[in-house]
C-alpha cells in the first residue's frame, strides 16, 4: 500500500522483528449528531469510529487513531483481532459489525508493528465509550463529511534525526487526526472516490 512519497510512519524499520497488530476502519450510518461541514460531500450519511490514546501511554500517547492493537496467540483471525481490540476499548458489540475486508499491512516503526486494517460496516449500533481510561482519553464518532472538507485538510510535518516527513492530517473540532490514521483515512477515501481536492501546501506541525 502506497499512501504518499513520504507518509509520516515511512522510516526505517526491521519487518522481521515487528508485532502483528490490526485496527477496525468501522463505517456507520451517520448519528444523532450532525456534521459541522455543510458542503454537499460524498457520503454525507456516514462517519468513522475513532479514539482517542491516553496520554500515559508508551505508544503514540494522547494521538488519535482507529480502535485496535496487537494480535493475539488466542485470535483466531487477523479480523477477530481488529473486533477483540475494538471491544476491549469502546465496549463495541462485534455481533454488530458486518467484516467488508482487510487492507494490505502497513508498518507503523515507531511502535515496531505491521498493521493490517480491517475495514467494517456497523450493521446494529450500540453505545460507545471509553472502557478503559488507562488506554484511551475519549471515544467519538467522526461524520465522513468533515474529514473530506477541505478546509478541515492539512499536510502534518515532522522533523525528526535531520529529515522532514511529511503526510496528511485532518483537523476536526479541535482534534488534529495525523500520522498512520490520517495515512490511512487519506488511502481509503482516494480508493473509493470520495477524496475533495485540498491545498496540500498548507501544513501544520505533527503534534508529539
Amino acid at each position: 500500500m502506497r499512501l504518499g512519497r513520504a507518509s509520516l510512519w515511512q522510516l526505517p524499520m526491521d519487518g522481521a522483528t515487528a508485532r502483528k497488530a490490526a485496527v477496525l476502519l468501522l463505517f456507520g450510518a451517520l448519528d444523532d449528531v450532525p456534521a459541522a461541514s455543510a458542503k454537499p460531500l460524498a457520503s454525507a450519511d456516514l462517519d468513522i469510529l475513532l479514539i482517542e490514546r491516553a496520554a500515559t501511554l508508551n505508544d503514540h500517547p494522547g494521538q488519535v487513531a482507529f480502535p485496535g492493537g496487537g494480535v493475539d496467540p488466542g485470535d483466531s483471525s487477523i479480523e477477530a483481532a481488529a473486533l477483540r481490540e475494538a471491544e476491549e476499548e469502546t465496549g463495541l458489540d462485534p455481533h454488530g459489525v458486518e467484516v467488508l475486508g482487510v487492507l494490505p499491512e502497513v508498518p507503523l516503526p515507531v511502535s515496531n508493528f505491521m498493521v493490517t486494517p480491517v475495514v467494517g460496516w456497523w450493521t446494529r449500533q450500540t453505545p460507545v465509550d471509553v472502557v478503559d481510561y488507562g488506554e484511551s482519553a475519549q471515544v467519538f464518532r467522526v461524520p465522513v463529511r468533515d474529514l473530506l472538507d477541505p478546509e478541515n485538510r492539512y499536510t502534518a510535518v515532522l522533523a525528526r534525526d535531520g529529515h522532514s516527513y511529511r503526510g496528511p492530517a485532518f483537523v476536526v473540532n479541535d482534534v488534529v487526526v495525523w500520522g498512520f490514521t490520517a495515512g490511512i483515512l487519506h488511502y481509503v477515501f482516494q480508493e473509493l472516490g470520495w477524496a475533495v481536492p485540498w491545498d496540500e501546501q498548507r501544513e501544520i506541525p505533527a503534534p508529539i
